[in-house]
């Protein structure tokens, strides 16, 4: 298709010769109003500068000398007088700094506290206009840290919400000290960024495998080798497996699945639908431990430790939900394809992308390996092997450094990325060495730099990321947001699969707007993962939810970038075939996939199976609330 015929997907009022339909004109204005807000790192600058202003309007205004902190350490557990310290006199006449400003509750009813500032820098009470010890919750935004009790002993009855004691406050980042801190603190805020670590090295073992035509080769190895009638299902499970290799999926597998299907005298786009709908609407599905799952566990956590701080999150926590997920979503998918996808598709013509008996042929040299891929792969899948052959051994055998436990978790969940860099890097490096693509030490680091290149964009989301993360951190807006809608859904007696299916929902909108998987987490986790512990959902299972909705909007987001590689590869076969084609061609597995992960987290949540290991299934019952399921 040329420049002059092509349409402008961004702009729904732009004429085409492609007529994409009410759905198409309608998708179409979504991604017109996507491509309006700023990129993802902007976006994370502008929700910044709204904490910096939100953290000074929520801060209570003291006198002068007195600057709240969010954190309340309770000192006794008298319920007649608790102190904490909350703020500190910022600077004394000698030029000290004095953490002297204390708070007093003195209510003997534990669920109708009051927080009093009553003491100032030289021990004087603090007395408010009424000349009675000022109010601090009168002049700012305070929370008062509340935990389910079961009061009547009923267990057919909800538990009552009772304070604990702590009081919060919000720390203003407007004042001196807050914009100090801000510029102080901005390169450890960038480096401390939990998830640029562990990406990067993640990708410097995955992405040499890309760059040398390793997972290239595996894809093509196994789809040469598939029966016509199990070709859709290879497909969808191709598509699912292929998130091993990042984005690989995208670029490989739909032209070869297109082929597959002509070849049989199927719809090619049928091929593509399929493969298409594995790799991306299945994207955070897998048999295996991808590079996702330390990513998302590291930003679980950070967030889970703003209710506990020695809170862990395993990298495995959903492995098993995600291995069955894959199987699962292979049928769903095999289903969709037959009953709706391709049954659509037949009725077309050759032109529009049906079926074209004329040219069905088989696969050709397309799919087939050369014989110095084929003898690569031998040794790569030899290196491997050895590889987790000599891992497993460290496992097991006492005394190794992978033996036993660190902490909650056993030694090798803990460095499962360092693993998974170590077990990808040396069958890529051989591999390369075989087929001639490394040739030198200088290659191999190339294949390193190039992949590191690629990780750009997250490098720089990082930064902003950081900072982001870190000032809502330190203001306190996060924790006090977190306890306050917490009570509210609690009030709200919602049972936690009602709440599963609705941050389901949530995502998969939000997904349509903002394409980033991480960066979205990142906005996402620090609201919800405490709030939901709150009332009795581990952050295993939050973040599970989260990744469902993630995946299944990912085939009718036009902000998805690979979309117009796949709409080149369908305009291959269907050259009038429009955005609106291709959603429409997808729209079917978003709804089927949708639905089933969502019967399946709440079945799994309700039998309290563990979601993979390291997954804590016991009800917080002591500090953060129950929830029936």
């Amino acid at each position: 298709m040329s420049q002059e015929s092509a349409s402008n997907p961004s702009d729904p009022q732009s004429s085409s010769t492609t007529k994409v339909g009410i759905l198409g004109k309608a998708l179409n204005g979504v991604e017109w109003l996507g491509n309006k807000l700023p990129d993802p790192a902007f976006l994370f600058l502008i929700g910044l500068v709204f904490v910096l202003l939100a953290s000074h309007l929520a801060a209570p205004t003291l006198p002068d000398g007195f600057e709240v902190r969010w954190h309340v350490d309770v000192a006794n557990g008298g319920v007649d007088e608790r102190v904490g310290v909350i703020g500190r006199v910022s600077e004394g006449e000698d030029g000290e700094v004095f953490e002297a400003a204390s708070i007093v509750v003195d209510n003997d009813d534990p669920a109708n506290l009051n927080a009093r500032l009553v003491i100032d820098a030289t021990g004087e009470t603090v007395l408010g206009d009424d000349g009675s010890p000022m109010n601090v919750a009168e002049h700012g935004w305070a929370v008062f840290e509340k935990v389910p009790v079961d009061t009547d002993g009923d267990p057919e009855t909800p538990p009552e919400l009772v304070s604990n004691g702590r009081v919060m406050f919000a720390r203003s980042l407007l004042t001196s000290e807050g914009i100090y801190w801000l510029l102080a603190s901005m390169e450890a805020n960038f480096l401390g960024f939990a998830p640029l670590g562990v990406v990067l090295l993640g990708m410097l073992g995955i992405g040499p495998m890309e760059r040398v035509g390793l997972i290239s080769a595996l894809l093509r190895a196994a789809l040469s080798r598939v029966p016509g009638m199990l070709l859709t299902p290879a497909m969808i499970f191709l598509g699912i497996m292929s998130s091993l290799g990042s984005d690989a999926g995208y670029v490989v597998l739909p032209p070869l699945a297109a082929l597959a299907y002509l070849a049989v005298g199927r719809s090619p786009l049928a091929g593509i639908a399929a493969v298409f709908a594995g790799v991306a609407a299945g994207f955070n599905a897998n048999l295996l431990i991808t590079s996702l799952e330390p990513l998302m566990s590291n930003l679980s956590q950070g967030a889970a430790q703003t209710i506990d701080a020695d809170r862990a999150v395993a990298a495995t926590a959903a492995w098993y939900f995600m291995a069955v997920s894959t199987i699962v979503l292979t049928f769903v998918g095999w289903a969709t394809t037959a009953v709706f996808v391709e049954k659509r598709l037949a009725s077309k013509s050759p032109e529009d992308g049906g079926p074209d008996p004329e040219h069905a042929s088989t696969l050709g040299g397309h799919g087939k390996l050369k014989p110095d891929e084929f003898k690569g792969l031998i040794w790569a899948g030899v290196t491997f092997g050895i590889g987790l052959g000599f891992t497993a051994l460290l496992v097991f055998w006492k005394g190794s450094p992978l033996y036993g436990t660190d902490g909650p978790f056993p030694r090798w969940v803990a460095v499962i990325v360092p693993l998974m860099f170590v077990l990808t890097i040396l069958p890529a490096c051989v591999y390369g060495a075989v087929v001639g693509n490394i040739k030198s030490t200088k290659d191999a680091a190339k294949t390193m730099v190039e992949s590191m290149a690629g990780m750009a964009p997250i490098i720089v989301l990082a930064f902003f990321a950081g900072q982001f993360v870190a000032a809502f951190e330190e203001s306190g807006l996060g924790r006090m947001l977190a306890f306050s809608g917490g009570e509210w859904l609690f009030n709200q007696q919602f049972g936690a699969g009602g709440l599963l299916i609705a941050f389901i929902l949530v995502t998969m909108v939000f997904n349509l707007f903002v394409g980033s998987m991480s960066a979205k987490f990142a906005l996402f986790a620090p609201i919800f993962v405490p709030m939901f512990m709150l009332i009795g959902i581990r952050p295993e299972m939050t973040q599970t939810a989260y990744r469902i909705g993630d995946s299944t909007t990912n085939i009718i987001t036009p902000l998805n970038p690979y979309m117009v590689i796949i709409l080149m590869y369908v305009q291959k076969y269907a050259p009038k075939a429009g955005i609106g084609t291709l959603i429409a061609m997808m729209l079917p597995y978003t709804i089927a996939f949708t639905l089933v992960w969502m019967a399946m987290i709440v079945i799994w949540n309700a039998t309290g199976l563990p979601l993979g290991v390291g997954d804590p299934v016991e009800v917080f019952s002591e500090g953060y609330g129950v929830v029936a399921p």
